[in-house]
């Protein structure tokens, strides 16, 4: 570190050698953003003119958006003290960890799992306990359970997984909370949830009478479309949520988002026609990989990714310059988001050369 890079207060160590969070590569004009998991559907009906209608810019919103709460409360047969909203379910997470875990105590999670995960875990002072995805990429449930210390303190679940696609089924979800402390915090991330079409999935807001240590995290952000105004929401017990509550930064969920949420659920109808949309999509463009030899996770969410290993810098630059910009998780692989029906038709087209590049032994090889 030259001098110049060096800080010039004392910083915490752990926070200077942390990276930041990078969001998915821009696309240009004439190419397709595929790095972010965006809806690319506009806006659900009633968005729009709901957003423009919320003009007092000049005053602070509502600190609690109750109206928001009030009808997610409904919407999931709840108390409205047992939804918590904050701005996007990354920033619900971070209160969560920050209300439970500090200097000594360790949180564990699946990996490959949401980048942000071990950033958050190390803002709190806290020290991560990554557990290897199993060999099909999903969460390895009893792996977890059997990593639980004195130490522990929170466990992120993230079904399905971000970036793999992958789901914990229900099965494994109750196997793993009856090996798991009561009083262990244990946190479902459910950002995909609405894309999920296997019935054997878990659905955490249903469980949460029957596991008062389980909290339940969604999101506006990907199913509806509304990923630049950063809103999701909470579900579980109010003691929990009243912690996670404390450690926010008061204000952070606009007037703008909050109105937009309300209009979305109410054109939930058009909503599910749209996920549906995205799910078929998203299915048909796996099997036309799957087909042409690729060897990769069935998706349950609006994202597939492709197990490119030490390929993947040199993958990903032969979709940029193809116009597809996908998000490279080097050396493990890409996600690539299910976008414009176009954009899929054009990936499909690209990665029956890329498969083909590929040394014959490689892991996103089918063996077959």
């Amino acid at each position: 570190m030259s001098l110049s890079d060096q800080p010039s207060v004392r910083l915490r160590p752990e926070i200077v050698a942390l990276p930041a969070y990078k969001q998915g590569k821009p696309a240009q004009t004439d190419a397709f953003k595929l790095s972010s998991n965006e809806n690319p559907f506009d806006p659900l009906p009633g968005v729009v003119e709901a957003v423009q209608a919320e003009t007092a810019f000049n005053r602070y919103p509502d600190a609690s958006a109750l109206a928001l709460r009030e009808r997610l409360a409904a919407k999931y047969g709840v108390d409205s003290d047992q939804v918590h909203v904050g701005s996007g379910s990354v920033a619900l997470l971070a209160q969560l960890i920050l209300a439970a875990a500090g200097p000594g105590d360790e949180v564990i999670y699946s990996w490959r799992s949401f980048e942000a995960y071990p950033g958050l875990v190390t803002v709190a002072g806290a020290t991560s306990v990554r557990v290897p995805n199993r060999d099909d990429f999903g969460h390895d449930l009893p792996e977890m359970a059997a990593a639980i210390t004195d130490a522990t303190r929170v466990v992120i679940i993230c079904s399905p997984n971000n970036p793999t696609g992958s789901i914990v089924t229900a099965a494994e979800f109750h196997a793993f909370m009856a090996a798991a402390p009561r009083n262990l915090l244990v946190i479902l991330d459910e950002a995909y949830a609405e894309f999920v079409t296997d019935s054997e999935a878990v659905s955490g807001y249903p469980l949460l009478q029957r596991y008062p240590n389980l909290v339940v995290l969604r999101t506006f952000s990907k199913a509806y479309g509304l990923a630049g105004l950063r809103v999701g929401y909470a579900l579980g017990p109010v003691d929990i949520l009243n912690a996670a509550r404390s450690t926010a930064i008061p204000l952070s969920v606009t007037g703008q988002a909050s109105v937009a949420a309300i209009a979305s659920l109410d054109a939930e109808p058009e909503l599910l026609r749209r996920v549906q949309v995205l799910a078929e999509r998203r299915d048909a463009t796996w099997q036309a990989l799957t087909d042409q030899g690729w060897n990769l996770p069935a998706s349950q969410a609006n994202f597939l990714w492709l197990p490119t290993g030490a390929e993947t810098t040199q993958v990903a630059d032969t979709l940029a310059a193809a116009g597809l910009i996908g998000r490279p998780f080097a050396p493990e692989g890409i996600r690539v988001s299910v976008g414009e029906a176009e954009a899929m038709t054009h990936l499909i087209r690209i990665t029956a050369d890329i498969i083909e590049s590929l040394p014959v032994e490689h892991a996103a090889r089918r063996k077959d």
